[in-house]
């Protein structure tokens, strides 16, 4: 028996998960790491933490599994898209901590470019926005303000990569720096449409191209782990972003696909083929997946807070102490009272993009209370889900009918899930195997080493456990969604 071990780095935790010759999860690790926040509005990590909990899940997994590493045929790696390190080449050492996906401090970095009539060129080659959500600003301004990093860049002697790049350089001992084509076209540096890195974004930016790794196919040879992190040498056969991972752990390997996932924020893919569609609602355009050479586009829709929500109802009002009591909650709430959470915490993502927004509760009475709350939290991410699947219904139609595969920590809820349905008027399929994000990345590398069967073979595997389809009438869902839209229009007017 063969196996192939996935890395997820995730923005909370890392895990590893081994999978069998059958693509059946045989063992699974995971470690939480802190979280850094040295500034309103900022988020790091820090950069030996992502690598150490990976050695160390990895090495607990093949523990569990019972199998050492000449029995890995492969590494797939999937991992949080956007952060940013940048470290020495030369000592390995970081000259900053990760500055995480969800970082807002370019803010003022973005609006002027904005200013300047740069974004519709940013839009052009990287089908992103300018938003410090990406990694592009937030390289620069490592190299902005950290003492002697700018100089350093300029002389070679940094490089920048996401968290895929930063573990594969720890994995080969410094010899590999590389990332794959779904992690680079979220770096606001990369020509999505010549597959290639944008002279005319890094010369935007003001960053050193040298900084940047080799851009390969998801499914590729992205260099060999030293032995003696494991026992023997193994090759790394799979990378992908965790969003992308998600999407072909889904099997939406065809036009009009589309999978959501459900983690701290909501991720929302349509596969829309082989040409990138230019988005006129705010969507991002990206590349879902490069394979062989053929790159395959999606629209992406990314929600802020979604699984976050749960959180805040946990840790900020301390309402419930775990958050699966979010549901039972939920359903104790007054069918006659609506109460309607605008959950932007942290601003607002698709369609709006509005960094400056902030959270608020709407139709709040004296009878308002936890299960109130509980129910417009839950609610509120069927709602911007819906305000994602109608931007990209604008953008991109397709004939027959959208069915949404969902994954993600919350997908495991049947009231969030029947909720999603009725609000969005369509199925919703939730998957056996929940794992699609690692199942992806494990996919990735089994095919590569000649273990997993091809896409179409592999898309036969895939199973639905449940479908919710709509049971909320038509007069019902569209007050219900009209009222959503008004509180969304208040949250930003204040």
């Amino acid at each position: 028996m063969r196996y192939i071990l996935a890395i997820d780095q995730g923005t909370t935790s890392s895990r590893a998960i081994v999978f069998d010759e059958g693509m059946k999860v045989v063992a699974t690790a995971q470690e939480e790491f802190d979280q850094h926040f040295p500034a309103s509005g900022w988020v790091e990590h820090d950069c030996h933490d992502l690598w150490t909990t990976v050695l160390s899940t990895c090495r607990a997994a093949m523990k569990d599994a019972g199998i050492d590493a000449g029995d890995i045929a492969g590494i797939g790696i999937t991992n949080q898209r956007e952060t940013t390190v940048v470290w020495d080449k030369t000592t390995g050492e970081p000259v900053y901590n990760a500055i995480v996906w969800q970082d807002r401090r370019t803010s003022e970095f973005c609006s002027g470019l904005k200013e300047q009539g740069h974004e519709k060129v940013a839009t052009q080659r990287t089908g992103l926005l300018l938003d410090p959500y990406f990694s592009g600003t937030k390289v620069a301004w490592v190299l902005n303000n950290v003492d002697g990093a700018r100089a350093r860049a300029e002389a070679g002697d940094l490089l920048f990569g996401t968290v895929d790049s930063w573990l594969v350089w720890n994995l080969t001992g410094g010899q590999n720096h590389v990332t794959d084509a779904t992690n680079a076209a979220r770096t606001l540096l990369y020509d999505i449409r010549k597959n290639r890195w944008s002279q005319t974004m890094c010369d935007m930016l003001d960053i050193p191209m040298s900084m940047l790794p080799e851009v390969k196919d998801c499914a590729s040879d992205f260099g060999t782990v030293k032995a003696d992190l494991f026992g023997a040498e193994i090759p790394i056969l799979g990378i992908a972003g965790d969003q992308q991972a998600a999407t072909i752990g889904q099997a939406c390997f065809k036009p009009g696909m589309m999978k959501s996932t459900y983690g701290t924020g909501c991720f929302a893919l349509l596969n829309t083929g082989d040409e990138p569609v230019t988005s006129n609602n705010r969507l991002l355009t990206t590349i879902a997946y490069r394979l062989d050479g053929k790159t395959t586009y999606a629209l992406e829709g990314s929600i802020f807070i979604a699984g976050a929500v749960v959180q805040w109802l946990r840790d900020g009002l301390q309402i419930i102490e775990n958050a699966k009591d979010t549901q039972a909650l939920a359903e104790t709430a007054d069918t006659g009272h609506d109460v309607v959470l605008v959950p932007a915490f942290t601003g607002l993502g698709a369609p709006y993009w509005n960094a400056e927004c902030r959270g608020a509760a709407f139709g709040l009475t004296r009878n308002s209370g936890p299960a109130e709350f509980a129910k417009a939290a839950l609610e509120s991410v069927g709602y911007q889900t819906r305000d994602l699947l109608e931007a990209m219904h604008a953008d991109w139609s397709s004939s027959g009918e959208t069915a949404l595969r969902v994954d993600g920590g919350m997908s495991a809820s049947d009231w969030t899930m029947q909720f999603l349905s009725d609000i969005i008027d369509a199925p919703v399929d939730r998957p056996h195997v929940l794992e699609t994000t690692a199942m992806g990345a494990a996919w990735l590398a089994g095919q590569r080493a000649g273990l997993y069967p091809d896409m179409e073979g592999f898309a036969e595997t895939w199973s639905v456990e449940k479908t919710f389809t709509a049971d909320m009438t038509a007069e019902v869902r569209d007050a219900k969604y009209a009222a959503w839209k008004r509180a969304v229009a208040a949250a930003q007017a204040f």
